[in-house]
């Protein structure tokens, strides 16, 4: 217990458990790992550093999954945790279908349009091009306009949150 006072407050504790998916003991000891991670300022990850993280270094989406949280180009340990929560295993389907559909939203403006599939896809396929196995341009394309037309239920070109959340519902492995 001296330990936990040592880190946080009883209430910052409760308030942690309330806000994630963690139990008190994994918030403590996500503590002490994200301040074995912070080299260059202590209690903040800078986004390089965030990048060079095993849990992240390999996601294509890196970039979208820092800008989404972390508001000044750091990171702070409710940002850590809270990115972390989410893509926990406790993290409930709904959850992951928001934070998944503004990474996808590459321009902020709350849909999925033919831009954001492009970009989506492409970013989707960044092992491939790796191999050398990468889809052309007009593969891309073709994908990202085949999408639309199978999804978009009211026909406005672009997805919006509820039919996003139509078209995972019909992923069983989305969340997993």
């Amino acid at each position: 217990m001296g330990q936990t006072q040592s880190y946080f407050t009883e209430e910052q504790l409760l308030e942690y458990e309330d806000c994630t998916y963690f139990t008190r003991h994994e918030i403590i000891k996500i503590y002490e790992h994200f301040m074995t991670l912070c080299k260059t300022e202590p209690g903040q990850l800078t986004k390089q550093e965030v990048k060079t993280l095993p849990e992240v270094a390999v996601n294509p989406f890196k970039d979208r999954i820092i800008d989404i949280f972390s508001d000044d180009g750091t990171m702070s340990f409710e940002d850590y945790l809270d990115m972390l929560s989410v893509f926990s295993d406790q993290a409930t389907k709904d959850v992951k279908a928001s934070i998944a559909f503004r990474i996808y939203d590459m321009d902020g403006d709350g849909f999925l349009g033919y831009q954001d599939l492009y970009d989506t896809i492409e970013r989707m396929c960044f092992r491939a091009k790796e191999k050398g196995e990468q889809l052309q341009t007009q593969e891309i394309a073709s994908i990202a306009r085949q999408i639309l037309a199978e999804t978009d239920m009211d026909s406005d070109d672009k997805l919006s949150y509820v039919e996003f959340e139509h078209i995972i519902s019909r992923a069983p492995d989305f969340a997993k």
